[in-house]
């Protein structure tokens, strides 16, 4: 197979076509409407890195969104894990946006694709720097924890040092994908960091439970309170794994110490409304941070044959993205060896 070369300098085979290279309007139209749904042919792409999602129309006016999940990366046993999950959340009353069941199922298959279709709910991002949004938030969360905590996924996998952190280190060293010239640097670094997390995990041990597992301000939507059913609702459980409940706060932190301090504050009035946290879980801030950094490479990497990753991930990796991820673990060592949060 011809062979072309990388900016790392290292020599790759040409990918062949992507999966969803195939994944057409009309195959999408074509298999929501086999479900019996009475899609109208508009159809709009929604943001989304990991999996194809659109907005379909139907003839009443009214819309779903279909996700077309990305092959090879779940099996159909760990989507379904997914989907019990989220309806276990939903008939606890958790305002979360899970997918319907067509058919007496949610998952379903076409041309290749396994995919489900949800209810679209709109909304935007909510006001961090809001007290009283981020213990409304809080308190959702501690639900989600509540239902999370009543039994273990058994086919999604764990968020530990040893599947975020140490196999991303090891398929990015393995597949060559560090640029040479980083390559010594970035992993004695990545070691360090590693090494440190691990310390910590093993000082502050946390019981894991089904998480969101990616709670990102971008996966909360915020529709106004005046409004029936307002307030946030959570979207995409894609991510959703056993770990710590710290995982599901800590990515709504932003800005400095102090900052942080006061957001996570606010956010645990609410949680321990709900929930009790271990409070040692905070000490897992910042590894929990590391572990995020070294996975997203990997994450990276993994995706560069997908046809939309020149378009939005040009950046990734070049000698400069390589030597800002080592510059990133090194500051990171540096914030998991302070003293971790307290509130």
């Amino acid at each position: 197979m011809h062979k072309t070369k990388r900016l790392s300098g290292v020599f790759d085979e040409v990918p062949k076509q992507h999966a969803y290279a195939t994944l057409t309007p009309d195959v999408v139209l074509d298999a929501l409407s086999d479900l019996g749904l009475a899609v109208d042919g508009r159809l709009t792409a929604l943001s989304s890195y990991e999996n194809r999602v659109y907005q379909v129309m139907l003839d009443d006016n009214s819309s779903v969104v279909a996700k077309f999940y990305r092959p090879e990366r779940w099996r159909d046993d760990q989507i379904l894990e997914e989907h019990d999950f989220a309806e276990a959340l939903m008939a606890q009353e958790v305002p979360l946006v899970g997918p319907m069941r067509l058919h007496g199922k949610t998952l379903h298959h076409a041309a290749g694709f396994a995919f489900s279709v949800s209810p679209r709910r709109g909304g935007r991002m909510p006001e961090l720097d809001d007290a009283e949004v981020l213990e409304w938030i809080g308190r959702f969360i501690a639900r989600i924890h509540n239902v999370g905590a009543a039994q273990n996924f058994v086919a999604r996998p764990s968020l530990n040092v040893r599947t975020f952190a140490m196999a991303s280190r090891d398929w990015l060293i393995d597949h060559q994908v560090v640029a040479l010239d980083q390559r010594s640097e970035w992993l004695a670094v990545c070691n360090q960091a590693i090494d440190i997390a691990t310390q910590i995990f093993a000082e502050h041990p946390a019981h894991p439970i089904r998480l969101h597992g990616d709670c990102h301000p971008g996966n909360i939507l915020w529709t106004p309170t005046d409004l029936a059913n307002g307030g946030p609702h959570f979207v995409d459980l894609d991510d959703a794994r056993m770990g710590p409940a710290v995982q599901d706060l800590w990515m709504l932190l932003s800005g400095d110490r102090a900052q942080c301090t006061h957001q996570l504050s606010m956010l645990l009035d609410g949680y321990e409304q709900m929930r009790a946290l271990n409070r040692s879980e905070l000490a897992l801030i910042e590894p929990l941070r590391t572990l995020r950094l070294i996975h997203y490479s990997a994450w990276l990497a993994r995706r560069k044959d997908d046809p939309a990753f020149v378009q939005h991930f040009s950046w990734f990796g070049s000698s400069d993205y390589w030597a800002g991820q080592t510059h990133m673990l090194v500051e990171q060592c540096e914030a998991m060896l302070q003293e971790p949060l307290c509130v």
